[in-house]
């Protein structure tokens, strides 16, 4: 990989930072190791925004994905996406929004097989679910606009990050709010040395790693206001609705 890299956030350069197997998957960190593929996945690293990136992996097409990565065997590197996390997700919104106002609508994004919105309409929320990788037949456009947008464990596998705010902005009603979940490089990833952190895992399709400089830009961009209730959970805001100022209090 010769070419000048350039960082999909800022549009500063970046370099290349170290190179990973295909099969470095997120199992890992539980003692699992897949067989060596011989297929080198780079990433590089942004010298200004600290975002960590695959950038040939960013320019692969869906279909490439599906045969890849998002295959029959995706389960073994991922076993928590079908019920798991989706349902323990779905307990931590209920329980952050007890009372969730019927008026609103919230849209998961990302939300793969859709049981995370079946779980919470079936508690009685306004709920729907969109996947780009799922649902490709779906124009976005038609799906109007919500209150509360949350995209669990997406970030991460976005090969176009201003694809991503370009949706999300589109979607969110006026005054609405967007919760999400990824992993902050911050304090994992560095320049000049090997890319160890176990969340850096291409077979899982970890290829936009995000440090808290990289998403307060994206935020901007957008206008919206972005925190983090911690290193995994964040938020992104315009002005904090009503309904959700016990969670999320400025001034």
């Amino acid at each position: 990989m010769k070419e000048r890299l350039v960082c999909p956030v800022c549009k500063t350069a970046g370099s290349l930072l170290d190179v990973v197997d295909l099969n470095k998957s997120c199992e890992e960190q539980r003692g699992k190791y897949l067989p060596l593929t011989g297929v080198a996945v780079y990433y590089g690293l942004c010298n200004h925004c600290g975002f960590c990136w695959a950038p040939e992996l960013h320019q692969w097409p869906l279909s490439r994905f599906e045969e890849d990565i998002y295959n029959a065997d995706y389960g073994v590197v991922d076993p928590d996406y079908l019920q798991i996390r989706p349902t323990s997700n779905a307990e931590v919104l209920r329980s952050i929004f007890p009372v969730f106002p019927p008026t609103l609508r919230h849209l998961d994004y990302g939300g793969g097989n859709g049981l995370l919105s079946r779980q919470l309409s079936a508690a009685g929320w306004h709920s729907k679910s969109y996947d780009p990788f799922v649902d490709k037949q779906t124009d976005i456009a038609s799906l109007g606009q919500f209150e509360l947008i949350t995209a669990f464990e997406v970030f991460e596998h976005v090969p176009d990050v201003w694809a991503l705010m370009s949706d999300l902005s589109s979607l969110l009603a006026q005054d609405g709010l967007v919760l999400f979940s990824t992993l902050l490089s911050d304090g994992n990833i560095h320049p000049n040395q090997r890319l160890s952190w176990w969340y850096a895992s291409p077979r899982n399709g970890h290829i936009s790693l995000f440090s808290r400089n990289a998403l307060t830009l994206l935020a901007q961009s957008k206008q919206f206001n972005f925190g983090s209730f911690n290193s995994g959970f964040h938020a992104l805001y315009t002005t904090v609705p009503p309904w959700a100022s016990h969670l999320i209090r400025v001034g």
